[in-house]
């Protein structure tokens, strides 16, 4: 069934969208700190009041895609295939995720500037909720279950230390190997 979405909700996508692509415009032309939000609504076309209502922070505006990134986690769980165990759909979501290009204008702008790159840590942690309640709907277990909050928790931080790692693969295969397992050494 598709669902209808009215004239109100297009033009607030719209506007939204505008205000995201005119922001990222600037950031990426003359970096973060040096546009104010002003010159973002400006360039939408919108007031400083509009803007706020679709972004609740400066930051905010470069980080548009956070409900999709949470649904992209939250179906790497659901979504895998037979067979596949959670830690391993969360290893290979994480490695695409990571496989950005260093090379990318966003990226660059996002870890070259400290603001976004905090507020880019913070929103990633904010999936956890959402990803340990996948966690246990996919294993069974209760909806507050420690266990897979907590595998929610391991899994959004290794993306740190994944992506810092000289060899990104090597460094996700023993990180979630070490998940699959347990503590254990053998």
């Amino acid at each position: 069934m598709t669902e209808v979405i009215g004239r109100r909700e297009r033009k607030k996508a719209q506007t939204r969208k505008a205000l995201a692509d005119a922001a990222l415009e600037l950031f990426l032309e003359r970096g973060f700190d040096q546009v104010g939000v002003k010159e973002v609504a400006d360039a939408a076309d919108v007031s400083v009041t509009t803007l706020f209502k679709h972004f609740p922070s400066k930051e905010a505006l470069v980080f548009d895609q956070e409900a999709d990134i949470e649904a992209a986690l939250v179906n790497a769980v659901r979504g895998r295939p037979p067979r596949h165990t959670i830690v391993d759909a969360l290893r290979k979501h994480i490695l695409v995720d990571v496989a950005a290009s260093p090379g990318d204008a966003f990226i660059r702008l996002t870890e070259s500037t400290p603001a976004l790159r905090e507020y880019g840590r913070r929103m990633w942690m904010r999936h956890e909720t959402a990803l340990a309640r996948a966690i246990a709907e996919e294993s069974g277990a209760p909806e507050n279950d420690v266990a897979c909050a907590a595998l929610a928790r391991f899994a959004l931080a290794s993306r740190e230390l994944i992506a810092g790692h000289e060899n990104p693969q090597r460094a996700a295969e023993e990180i979630f190997a070490r998940l699959e397992r347990g503590w254990r050494t053998e």
